[in-house]
């Protein structure tokens, strides 16, 4: 696991991806960029993937697979996620699942035509929402929005529908992973747990001592704020590793500290 060097919290290297549908401003997290981009990972050697996510467009309409699929199709893990609002314009929106069940032809068609942006549960959000999104689930999200995405550490995608923007669409694949039906598209609440992560929300006002890790790595992302940990400066935009073992260290705010806590169920 070439990112764990030592026991001590690791910051991850931030990799910046440019989307059609990204953006330039990506404040407050990170400094302005000159192409567009729509995501910012953070890998740390785990069946854990976190991002930051900026839109100016909606994503296309997308699903993906499970593991089962997954493996025997791509060779790879599936792919469930959880979504935390950080920043939302007036009105922006998200998609998760369908507004009635569908039968399988109707769906096909609706994805041909574009229908199937209008059959979706197209809902605003605003900043601090939290959505799960397991695989199989039918979503996109809208323009306007940053998020923090922590997933299974999977790049499959599978897009229904792209408005039109010159990219690979893969409707048969899409068509044999999508549930037909809703989704409960409504905010959680802390902790989100699944059988690929658990998630919890975190705010320190001064000091916070994290006790020692005995159990799988863990990654710290944190949100708000600025200050040290175990010594080490880190800002908004960062995300910390944890590894396994490591001993107890203290958090310390300069600035209010919110962060997110995920690690390996």
């Amino acid at each position: 696991m070439s990112a764990i060097s030592s026991n001590r919290p690791l910051r991850l290297p931030a990799t910046f991806k440019e989307k059609v549908w990204g953006r330039t401003d990506l404040s407050p997290w990170f400094e302005n960029q000159h192409n567009k981009i729509g995501e910012v990972w953070f890998e740390a050697g785990l069946p854990l993937l976190v991002k930051f996510v900026f839109t100016s467009a909606r994503l296309s309409v997308q699903v993906h697979p499970d593991d089962a699929f997954a493996r025997v199709h791509e060779n790879s893990s599936g792919k469930t996620e959880m979504w935390h609002v950080l920043k939302a314009e007036p009105g922006a929106q998200i998609a998760l699942g369908f507004r009635e069940t569908l039968s399988a032809e109707r769906l096909r068609d609706a994805a041909m035509s574009g229908e199937i942006v209008n059959l979706l549960q197209w809902i605003e959000v605003s900043a601090g929402d939290t959505f799960f999104v397991p695989a199989g689930t039918v979503h996109a999200l809208g323009a306007g929005l940053a998020v923090c995405e922590i997933q299974q550490h999977s790049d499959i995608t599978y897009r229904f529908y792209d408005y039109g923007r010159p990219r690979e669409l893969h409707l048969n694949e899409a068509m044999q992973v999508a549930a037909l039906g809703p989704a409960g598209a409504h905010p959680r609440n802390f902790p989100v747990s699944c059988p690929y992560f658990h998630t919890e929300r975190m705010s320190i006002e001064r000091r916070q001592t994290i006790p020692a890790n005995d159990a799988r790595s863990r990654i710290l992302i944190f949100l708000t704020g600025c200050g040290s940990i175990a010594g080490q400066p880190f800002r908004q935009g960062d995300a910390w590793l944890v590894p396994s073992g490591a001993p107890g260290f203290e958090i310390q705010a300069e600035k209010p500290v919110t962060l997110l806590d995920t690690r390996l169920p």
